[in-house]
């Protein structure tokens, strides 16, 4: 496995998309400090939201942790944005909090939200490791199964 982060999203054939732009009255990140804060990504590939519903009822667990991928990838994206192109100035994913909409009765978000967590530690190595939150919602923004933002500590 490459020791660069391009490198590992290469073995793992993943090509970052373009940073997706907001669809409200909010920006895509803050950075406060070395703390760069990302809002909330929905799992949207090839530009539309690509897993809707609710997990549980419309969308199997594995659908979801795809979703929750998609997720990761575009957590990456709107990094690589907010930092100039340089995912080499991430040294830690402080934290996740994974949001899965979820079917009366489902309570497995946490194993939703670890095809985020799973991604981003292969991707990142130990800077990977992280805190987390998984939590079921009712609904979601554009009927998205999955939403996730981050807050990651950065080299200035």
């Amino acid at each position: 496995m490459s020791d660069t982060i391009d490198g590992r999203l290469a073995a793992l054939g993943i090509s970052l998309p373009e940073a997706a732009a907001p669809a409200a009255n909010y920006v895509p990140y803050v950075i406060s400090g070395n703390l760069l804060f990302l809002s909330g990504q929905l799992p949207i590939e090839g530009g539309k939201v690509a897993v809707i519903g609710l997990v549980g009822g419309d969308v199997a667990l594995p659908e979801a942790q795809r979703a929750a991928e998609l997720c990761a990838i575009n957590i990456l994206a709107q990094a690589k944005a907010a930092l100039a192109g340089d995912l080499s100035r991430i040294t830690r994913i402080v934290k996740l909090n994974g949001f899965v909409a979820s079917a009366p009765g489902f309570v497995e978000q946490h194993l939703v939200i670890n095809g985020a967590s799973n991604l981003i530690a292969n991707v990142l190595g130990d800077a990977g490791k992280h805190a987390r939150a998984a939590v079921g919602v009712a609904q979601l923004p554009l009927n998205a199964a999955v939403e996730i933002d981050a807050i990651l500590e950065i080299a200035l």
